[in-house]
């Protein structure tokens, strides 16, 4: 069984008696209704649960009720388990299908001794068109693809290595040689393979590379299909371009979207609705370019200038063909692995909670990410796919410069390559192994 590291907020939800339901949001095939149907055999003696896209009874009813009575009944009678007051989890998959849920769940939580959890698919997209969201009547949680410390423990790595790793980052002392060596392998696994559950389950059970890809494609076509049917009729032509256009355009020197590529396209304002509704769906990573490393950062932001990654480096991978990836296990030089890193390091923040932004300028060069902690603090990170991690003239600008506010500079490689230490600080850039990109933000 997959360990997910978010079932920990699930038992707080259950423990708080604030009276809230639980929402629980994700893209598609990230494990939210096994999760969900887990936990509520493991905490209810009572579960009702409802596919709202499988069952189209129940959902056409939902939609029909008038008011929250009206749609307990409903809910009652479409159950074959008895509704026992403080013994009983009610759960609505798929509630993008059901608005009529999600309107009246503010009176369901006020009025019934159930608990309630709701989950779908781009919610993001869909909720807006709901006249009343219950804003402070439910606990939101989103879920992601598998993150890599949920990927190591799913092949069989015990967390507390993961201790060992944030005391070598908090101490700056470099990683045990053995310890090292197994998560660089684990690394480049992980690119692979990515965090959908469906994925990794079935790599760690077989190793069976095509079988994996068989099931990204899949997930991608699906998600493709997502676009066609839940999109707006307007935008639906170059959304799918746009998604189609992702592996590609990371696949370049310079990773910037360019607008350009999109047929019929000559402005951003024409297509600005669509980064933001890929991003509302959880299908795509917008990293924006900001103005300058400056306190906040958010001011600087230009929504116009941004890098699009995958919402997971697995579906990303499986764009590309099988002989290409060989190059991850063994290293090619002449193969431009940059985007996909920057893509699996872009999840990680992501998953963390980071506002995903960049900079560049034609005076300084590009800097990879810019993160921003809960204290102003400004962080910049370099992603290094290559042997030359030590050549960043770009970092080197950017730390001179003396209205830059760059308050820790952080490069990400795989380090240690020769007789130099796989952690260490050169002035003002310290040197990490990749897979601390895990670490950032924990």
């Amino acid at each position: 069984m997959l360990v997910r590291r978010v079932l920990a907020a699930f038992h707080e939800w259950l423990a708080d008696d604030g009276g809230k339901a639980l929402l629980v949001t994700g893209s598609r095939q990230v494990g939210k209704s096994f999760l969900i149907n887990t936990f509520a055999r493991d905490n209810f003696s009572r579960v009702v649960a409802f596919d709202l896209l499988e069952q189209p009874d129940a959902r056409d009813s939902f939609n029909q009720a008038t008011n929250a009575a009206d749609l307990m009944l409903r809910v009652s009678l479409a159950s074959d388990v008895e509704l026992v007051p403080g013994q009983t989890v009610v759960i609505f998959d798929e509630v993008q299908e059901c608005p009529a849920v999600v309107s009246f769940i503010k009176f369901l939580v006020q009025k019934y001794d159930y608990r309630f959890i709701l989950s779908g698919s781009l919610l993001g997209t869909r909720l807006r068109a709901i006249p009343s969201l219950p804003i402070g009547y439910v606990t939101e949680l989103k879920m992601y693809p598998l993150d890599f410390q949920e990927f190591c423990q799913a092949c069989g790595v015990s967390a507390e290595f993961f201790d060992v790793l944030q005391q070598c980052l908090d101490d700056l002392r470099p990683v045990p040689d053995f310890i090292y060596d197994r998560f660089i392998d684990l690394w480049h696994r992980y690119l692979l393979v990515g965090g959908m559950p469906d994925a990794v389950a079935h790599f760690v059970e077989t190793g069976d590379m095509d079988v994996v890809r068989r099931i990204q494609g899949n997930i991608r076509q699906l998600y493709a299909q997502d676009i066609v049917k839940y999109a707006p009729d307007e935008l639906r032509l170059i959304l799918a371009d746009i998604f189609q256009l992702i592996p590609a355009q990371l696949s370049r020197q310079n990773r910037r979207f360019q607008i350009s590529d999109l047929r019929d396209v000559k402005r951003f304002t024409q297509v600005d609705q669509h980064f933001l509704w890929l991003e509302a769906a959880g299908v795509a990573l917008p990293t924006y370019n900001v103005s300058a490393p400056i306190f906040p950062l958010l001011a600087g932001v230009k929504r116009n200038l941004f890098k699009l990654y995958s919402s997971d480096v697995g579906l990303l991978n499986s764009a590309f063909p099988k002989t290409m990836l060989s190059g991850i296990l063994q290293p090619n030089t002449a193969i431009n692995l940059g985007g996909i890193y920057e893509n699996a390091v872009a999840q990680e923040l992501h998953s963390k909670g980071y506002a995903l932004r960049y900079f560049s300028s034609k005076k300084i060069g590009e800097l990879d990410f810019l993160l921003e902690d809960a204290s102003g603090q400004i962080t910049a990170l370099e992603v290094k796919s290559g042997v030359s991690y030590r050549t960043h003239a770009a970092l080197d600008k950017a730390l001179a410069e003396p209205k830059y506010t760059i308050d820790r500079a952080f490069v990400l490689a795989e380090t240690g390559r020769g007789a130099r230490p796989n952690i260490e600080t050169q002035g003002q850039v310290t040197y990490l192994p990749i897979f601390f990109a895990a670490l950032l933000g924990s």
